[in-house]
């Protein structure tokens, strides 16, 4: 069984990943009103992947015998300056979750909660991959930021993410 604490802090966490896709979703929006539907299609996968990470908590913390008390969301920013300035929020954005999975796993370690820190492993390999993808994308629109062809061509990368 969860503690009061532990549980607390997941379900706040369930509300951070929902937040993540909304502002994803929100950037999808944004890049479709600039005939950008690469970036798009990219930005709402991203949506899917947090709505994933938030079923995830979610059913742990029902496995665990807890209960889930799902929470407000704020709504995300709507506007954006461009690509670049996008995935740099992005990076940000990553970032600050980051930090969010290590404070649930110091608590987890606080409380000696081995299973939490077990399923937190998952999520701190996850972060791992999330900031690598929007760095690399942000260095790249970083190369071809003085030439629109290249980003016409990241587009076109961008929309083929999950064709594999």
């Amino acid at each position: 069984m969860l503690s009061k604490s532990m549980q607390e802090a997941i379900n706040e966490q369930i509300k951070n990943e929902l937040y993540s896709g909304y502002l994803y979703l929100s950037m999808a929006a944004y890049f479709e009103s600039q005939s950008l539907p690469g970036f798009a299609h990219w930005m709402r996968l991203q949506d899917a992947e947090e709505r994933m990470h938030a079923m995830k908590f979610f059913d742990y913390v029902l496995d665990r015998g807890g209960v889930v008390t799902l929470r407000a969301i704020d709504a995300p920013e709507t506007e954006f300056k461009g690509p670049l300035q996008v995935f740099e929020q992005v990076l940000e954005h990553e970032k600050k979750v980051t930090d969010m999975i290590h404070k649930l796993y110091e608590l987890a370690l606080k409380e000696n909660d081995y299973a939490t820190q077990v399923e937190l492993q998952w999520f701190i390999t996850e972060q791992v991959e999330e900031e690598k993808n929007a760095s690399e994308i942000m260095e790249k629109l970083r190369m071809v930021e003085a030439r629109r062809q290249g980003v016409l061509m990241l587009d076109h990368e961008l929309g083929q993410r999950g064709a594999d």
